[in-house]
């Protein structure tokens, strides 16, 4: 190789090496979320994780939502509390359990009639599909917000959307494919979500 190559090569390395570095460790910043101060002095130990809110036109990506989000706090190190014990505790209380919000299902009632530290509040703002000819867009997003049992007062909250886009040579594949898509959507937020979330007492 001629010399001046090299040397010009040489003079944009360090610049490669960086582009190298953010490509493999990922620069991304953190999505943006809110965490209350000195979380880790607040003793949050025993999460529960509340039925989804679901506003999507997808009447069960509720359900499949929600274990993910169970398993996904899991693996941050908060212990597992049962869906079905959290349901039927609720829904001796409240008709609309499946649907809760902040200030219908509260959260310091939540942590009397369960003994936890802190409530999830889960919204799927989207889980649908449109399509255009043989092409499709799945949308993907959702809301959570971590509560205090004791004080009702925000922990952590975040937000986060995937879209998948597809393409295929017929309308059955096509939908096939669409259907596909929406429990990686699912995976890919709660991957990126976890990540602002502190680790738990196990964690």
């Amino acid at each position: 190789m001629p010399y001046y190559k090299s040397r010009r090569i040489l003079k944009y390395y360090p610049f490669i090496l960086i582009l190298l570095t953010c490509l493999v460790s990922g620069c991304a910043k953190k999505i943006p979320h809110f965490i209350t101060p000195e979380f880790e002095k607040r003793g949050i130990r025993l999460v529960a994780v509340l039925p989804v809110s679901n506003q999507s036109k997808n009447l069960e990506a509720s359900s499949l939502f929600r274990d993910k989000v169970l398993e996904a706090i899991y693996f941050k190190g908060y212990p597992k509390i049962p869906l079905n014990v959290i349901d039927e505790k609720l829904s001796k209380l409240y008709k609309d359990y499946q649907q809760p919000s902040v200030e219908s299902v509260t959260p310091r009632s939540v942590g009397e009639l369960l003994g936890v530290d802190a409530v999830l509040y889960v919204t799927l703002k989207e889980c649908d599909t449109s399509f255009v000819l043989l092409y499709s867009t799945t949308s993907v997003s959702a809301t959570f917000d971590l509560r205090s049992a004791r004080t009702n007062d925000s922990l952590w909250s975040t937000k986060y959307s995937v879209t998948e886009r597809n393409f295929e040579v017929t309308r059955e594949r096509l939908r096939m494919q669409s259907c596909q898509a929406f429990e990686p959507a699912m995976q890919e937020i709660l991957n990126q979500v976890m990540q602002t979330l502190p680790e738990g007492p196990d964690g």
